[in-house]
């Protein structure tokens, strides 16, 4: 899941959401965000509480069908992934407005067992769906979500 902030011409920001079950992609979403936001911390954090419901689903539909698969979401904003794992505690004077209801990531992701780790942004699946890609990124990312050699 990508955050990209400000880039609409109302200075909104945009979510970016790949999921895979190994290769290729099972699920893709790129949308407008319904708030704005005041950093690029703030804008990823909506992102991926805009997009927790289809994990959850996903993960209950799994489970429902017999598998017992790992989620992990990728992050490339240390911050954000601070805040997603330890909520208000990771607050600092920059992100303290924050609403609250945003923290809902947070008990997910200690009630769920999700995992959070660090993705370098050249290989974010996410920005597939926040950024204008051209050329062999562009090319790189198409290949990995089709599932295509």
């Amino acid at each position: 899941i990508d955050g990209a902030h400000a880039v609409h011409h109302d200075m909104w920001g945009h979510t970016g959401a790949a999921m895979t079950l190994g290769k290729g992609a099972a699920y893709l979403s790129s949308s407008k965000q319904k708030i704005n936001t005041m950093s690029s911390t703030e804008t990823e954090l909506i992102a991926v509480n805009d997009k927790m419901g289809q994990i959850l689903w996903t993960k209950y539909f799994l489970e429902a069908q017999g598998y017992d698969v790992p989620l992990v979401l990728f992050q490339d904003n240390k911050s954000t992934m601070l805040l997603e794992k330890h909520g208000r505690a990771s607050s600092t004077k920059r992100t303290q407005h924050i609403n609250i209801w945003y923290f809902f990531v947070t008990d997910c992701i200690q009630r769920e067992g999700l995992t959070v780790e660090y993705c370098p942004t050249d290989d974010m699946l996410g920005d597939f769906g926040t950024k204008p890609l051209q050329g062999k990124k562009f090319l790189d990312f198409r290949h990995m979500l089709l599932n295509e050699d």
